[in-house]
């Protein structure tokens, strides 16, 4: 498994790690309107899974903004923004931050995208920041598990992954 911490700390993550070339896992999260949303249901185009631990956070407020951003740039990529915070209050960050470009989804329910990608930490019940790129056939082609959930990605890699995938 992918060794994280948090604020400096060891923190366990449970579920499975994601490797490049791994046949993408299926999950189940719910939209802002309490539907549920499923790999398939994006299937046919690049996602860039983008997983932070809350929006409400200044690292995560600017990961959102930063793919929203090139979201706008990129064609057939999804890009799809997923934490454990309630589906109402992703509604009202995103309306207040202006996103439009990234579709957010929360895995409070069942953290089933947290179990299935091996993101899901022991100790908080939050996702640890992590970016995953699948390709039009359900194929993982970039993983990046941020070894100190409060850093940043590495952007640029995650952005270029996704406009390289097919």
């Amino acid at each position: 498994m992918a060794q994280v911490t948090f604020k400096g700390k060891p923190v366990t993550l449970v579920g499975n790690e994601v490797k490049v070339g791994d046949k993408a896992p299926d999950f189940t999260v719910l939209d802002q309107n309490l539907s549920e949303v499923t790999l398939a249901d994006t299937k046919g185009h690049v996602r860039l899974i983008s997983v932070v631990p809350s929006l409400d956070t200044g690292v995560c407020d600017t990961q959102t903004r930063r793919f929203n951003e090139e979201a706008a740039k990129l064609d057939n990529v999804k890009v799809l923004t997923i934490s454990v915070d309630l589906p109402f209050a992703q509604k009202r960050w995103c309306g207040a931050a202006g996103v439009e470009n990234v579709q957010v989804l929360s895995d409070h329910r069942d953290v089933s995208f947290g179990q299935a990608y091996g993101v899901l930490i022991k100790e908080l019940r939050l996702l640890a920041r992590a970016v995953f790129v699948i390709d039009s056939n359900d194929i993982v082609t970039y993983v990046e598990y941020v070894p100190e959930v409060t850093n940043h990605p590495n952007y640029e890699a995650a952005i270029e992954a996704a406009k390289s995938a097919k």
